[in-house]
């Protein structure tokens, strides 16, 4: 009966597409009143029958529209709204191919005084806005934020739950203006459903204190804040879930939330056994992590069948609990809250072999550990909104943390030389127990001056990292040779790294041109403290206890920074250029002292320009360009600047350099963002080039015989990277529900890196560029078939001749599928293959990988029942190479294997209409 289902349902649908009648309507759209053509007006066709959305269009710059699409209507409505006009209306018989409406002229709307009806045009456009109706865009039922955020244009959602926007990245996302859960986007998209959203805003990032006073926020990332409907701010809702598998592998996870108006109460509970970070039901696909493919890194390196599903290397047993409150406190203060619990134990098994490429030789170095962690995690968010009027606002933000852990590691090294002998060997047993404290504090005080846009804001923020140890080490190391050491360690180290730090600054922005041009005027102070000791005790046979305190290996630093930075800027804020320049000045004085060894103490002092500008030109709402430049400076780390000899590796002496110099790094990005709306086709390009001069690097010398290595720091000048992207997509609609969407990224990336090679300087040069073809086939209600391929071809080229140039090539194909027939029943696939030629013989070159789900829905939707099903082809073995200008590894650890697991997932809602969308919900999109 369920083929025969089908069957008719294919049938049905071939039907209706026969009776299908393309056409295609143009025409110019003009102001009435000024006879200005319209751009960004929304054009759009609804069904007489139910006023279902049919397509949409957005006018050009010369007011000018063409929508097209095929209907088995015999008369569509035809609308046109634009904003502070009235909405313009006519019924179109659809009797032919062509249809030219000529010139049609809209009115001001000036019942200002009247009830105002909400839009249903699927979009709207104000100035930089645009507002996307709900209703227009088709989910499932049981459909959540993620499912709506796919279904708007211009609006990408990849595997795993990362958003871009027109390409530029999501990195906020709040619910009614305030932060849900902290700062995990997937949280919110992936556990809030659809049927409670009213609108969707998308902005560029701005802090609190930026939207107050209206500063240009982020222009490379994006803020999502979700709108509750007003009728569901008043009830409960949440979803419950739990799963078992085969290989004693399991899933649960719970979640309520409570609104009440400005009140909202949400608490989850969860855990797995399957590696999967974060929190999530866990039906469909959304468990799996995007299985990855043979890569090349941009240093030349290349990894082949290496996955890192959900959790990486190991299993991963993990449990999380929270909480979050947010509500508005009398009417000038709004307040936000969450706490967030993880526990997880990790096991895990690995084993290597490398082979290190030196100047004039080589040597191998075989290895086998095994570690066990467990881990407990705290955190506690708070943020105060404070409005006291219109002019003033306070904002507060402190944060708390505590972590403990427990690692418990073991290991065996030995190391050949190029003639197979054996130099050195190591055997290493140790428990580390860690405890963490953190403590954050930002706040924000900001008044503005009159209606010009001036304001004076100042800000404080406080950074407390308190870190408590205690490290039980056994060790045996045997060095062979003409001079051979055995040297044993049984020790006790009880450590201590305790940073502090507070910045303060203030800004005064004052208007040459009201609303527009700009004086800004900046100074920041900061200083970050670390006090990091190390005591070790040997253990002393006499006593039976940790007594013979070992200086060699101990240490107690003391390194302060501390900044001054005045700075001076310009900004201009147009209709459609934007510009910005602020240069700063950084006084620096880097300062360290060494408690037991004082003839290394270190004080510098360091003067640096600092510059960040913006240019920024929106030609449409369909598009903009932006190009910025920075130059920042970088201090080196406590580490790199202490000359003492550290020797807690006996195969590995770090020493050091008290004389380097800040690194200077000069940054520019270019990049134009498009998306037409008319033809449904996104084109993204981009440029981000990086220039290092004085870069910190490591020098590394190698003693012939004993193969133990001596490690110090160096600047060098330089190190450049320099990568280029373009995105390109196109929706190609076939009929009313079949769509094809093509998607081509391609990018290309060319870097030189400066380093040292048992005291050889060399440089290296790397090529790289990597195209990728995807074709979406969309059949809605029916099935989804998305086929891709992807090729990665990098060259790397060295200035000596002990390294041989390298060429690698990897090959990354997939295949995402979904089936919706016969109805509640949804089969979803991801398979990935993975091919790379370059690999030496006896290692895999190629390699499937296949997730597999099955859910029914039940209830009404209220209920889902999976059958999923990880690595169906059982092939995940976890076996890596990697490759980089001086040494080959294969490397082998534990992995998560095939399992079967059935799991059940309720949700319920007692909110407003429960899920029923009235004609005025919309999605606001920038």
């Amino acid at each position: 009966m369920k083929k025969l289902a089908i069957v008719f349902a294919f049938l049905f649908a071939l039907q209706s597409f026969s009776q299908e009648k393309s056409f295609e309507i143009i025409g110019t759209l003009k102001a009435e009143d000024s006879q200005q053509p319209l751009e960004s007006a929304t054009v759009y066709l609804e069904r007489v029958k139910d006023s279902s959305v049919v397509t949409y269009t957005i006018s050009d710059k010369d007011g000018k529209f063409k929508i097209e699409n095929s209907t088995y209507d015999k008369d569509l409505n035809f609308y046109v709204s634009y904003v502070g006009y009235k909405t313009y209306f006519k019924k179109i018989p659809i009797d032919k191919e062509a249809i030219n409406l000529e010139t049609i002229s809209l009115s001001l709307d000036n019942q200002l005084g009247e009830v105002l009806v909400k839009s249903t045009a699927p979009i709207t456009i104000k100035k930089d806005t645009l507002e996307f109706n709900v209703k227009s865009f088709k989910t499932k039922k049981d459909a959540n934020v993620e499912d709506l955020l796919k279904q708007l244009p211009g609006v990408e959602v990849d595997e795993e739950g990362g958003i871009t926007v027109n390409g530029k990245p999501v990195n906020k996302i709040l619910v009614n203006g305030k932060p849900f859960f902290g700062d995990d986007p997937t949280i919110t998209t992936k556990n809030l459903t659809k049927d409670i959203i009213e609108k969707i805003q998308v902005v560029d990032t701005k802090t609190k204190s930026e939207a107050f006073t209206g500063e240009e926020g982020d222009k490379e990332n994006k803020t999502i804040n979700l709108t509750i409907k007003e009728e569901n701010n008043k009830g409960v809702f949440g979803r419950v879930s739990a799963g078992a598998g085969t290989d004693e592998r399991y899933e649960l996870a719970g979640m309520v939330n409570l609104f009440d108006n400005d009140r909202r109460i949400s608490v989850l509970a969860g855990g797995n056994n399957t590696n999967t970070p974060g929190f999530s039901f866990g039906e469909i696909s959304k468990m799996f992590g995007q299985g990855s493919s043979a890569s090349i890194n941009s240093n030349g390196s290349f990894t082949i069948d290496g996955r890192s599903f959900g959790g990486g290397e190991g299993i991963t047993t993990s449990q999380n609990a929270g909480a979050n409150y947010a509500d508005v406190i009398g009417e000038k203060t709004d307040v936000a809250a969450d706490y967030f619990f993880t526990s997880s134990n990790s096991e895990n098994e690995s084993s290597s072999e490398r082979e290190t490429i030196l100047s004039d030789s080589r040597y191998f170095t075989n290895s086998n550990s095994k570690s066990e962690n467990d881990t407990d995690n705290h955190s506690f968010n708070l943020e105060f909104e404070i409005e006291t009027d219109s002019t003033f606002q306070i904002n507060i933000e402190p944060s708390f943390g505590y972590s403990k852990s427990r690692t418990l590691y073991s290991s065996n090294e030995e190391t050949l030389d190029e003639d197979m002998l054996l130099t050195n060997q190591s055997n290493v047993n140790s428990n580390v127990e860690r405890y963490v404290k953190r403590f954050s504090n930002e706040i924000s005080v900001t008044k503005k001056f009159g209606s010009r846009g001036a304001f004076i804001k100042a800000e404080l923020e406080t950074r407390i990292n308190q870190q408590e140890s205690d490290d039980f080490l056994n060790s045996n190391t045997e060095v062979f040779g003409s001079n051979p050491e055995n040297i044993d360690r049984n020790q006790f180290t009880e450590g201590e790294n305790n940073s502090y730090g507070i910045s303060t600054k203030l800004s005064y922005r004052l208007p040459i041109i009201t609303k527009k041009f700009f004086l800004n005027l900046d100074y920041e102070y900061a200083k970050d403290k670390d006090n990091n000791r190390k005591s070790t005790f040997d253990f002393n046979t006499l006593d039976q206890d940790f007594t013979d305190f070992n200086t060699d290996l101990s240490t107690d630093f003391q390194y302060t920074d501390y900044r001054s930075i005045p700075s001076v800027g310009l900004s201009y804020r147009g209709e459609k250029f934007s510009t910005s320049f602020d240069l700063g000045y950084n006084i620096r004085t880097l300062k360290n002292q060494d408690v037991l060894r004082p003839e290394f103490n270190v004080e510098r002092n360091f003067e640096n320009l600092e510059v960040n500008s913006y240019v920024g030109y929106t030609f449409s709402p369909k598009s903009s360009i932006n190009v910025n430049y920075w130059l920042e400076n970088q201090p080196p780390g406590l580490r790199q600047l202490q000359a003492y000899e550290d020797v807690s590796n006996p195969l590995q002496t770090i020493i050091g350099n008290p004389d380097l110099e800040p690194s200077n790094n000069h940054g520019l990005y270019l990049g134009y963002n498009g998306f037409d709306w008319q033809k449904r086709t996104g084109f993204y390009v981009g440029i981000n080039a990086s220039l290092t001069d004085n870069q910190v690097v490591s020098k590394t010398t190698i003693d012939e015989e004993t193969l133990k290595r001596t490690t110090t720091y160096v600047n060098i000048d330089g190190n450049y990277n320099i990568g280029s992207w373009v995105n390109y997509s196109k929706d190609f609609k076939i009929d009313t529900l079949r769509t094809v969407k093509l998607k081509l990224r391609a990018s290309y990336n060319t870097l030189e890196r400066i380093n040292f090679n048992n005291d050889v300087k060399y440089a290296s040069k790397s090529d790289r560029i990597s195209p990728r073809l995807g074709i979406d086939f969309i059949w809605k209600k029916v099935l989804e078939f998305k086929p891709y391929y992807q090729v990665s071809y990098t060259n790397t080229a060295y200035d000596i001749e002990a390294f041989d140039d390298r060429e690698f090539t990897s090959h990354n194909a997939g295949l995402r599928t979904a089936t919706f027939l016969p109805k509640n029943l949804e089969w979803r696939n991801d398979i990935s293959f993975n091919y790379n030629p370059n690999v030496a013989d006896g290692f895999q070159k190629s390699a499937w990988f296949w997730n597999s789900t099955l859910a029914y829905s039940m209830f009404n939707d209220k209920a889902i029942v999976t059958l999923k099903v990880y690595d169906l082809l059982n092939q995940n073995t976890n076996a890596v190479r990697i490759a980089t200008q001086d040494y080959i590894e294969d490397k082998q650890s534990t992995v998560l294997r095939q399992y079967f697991m059935l799991s059940l997932s309720y949700k319920f809602n007692s909110l407003g209409s429960k899920g029923e969308t009235g004609d005025g919900d919309f999605i606001i999109f920038d």
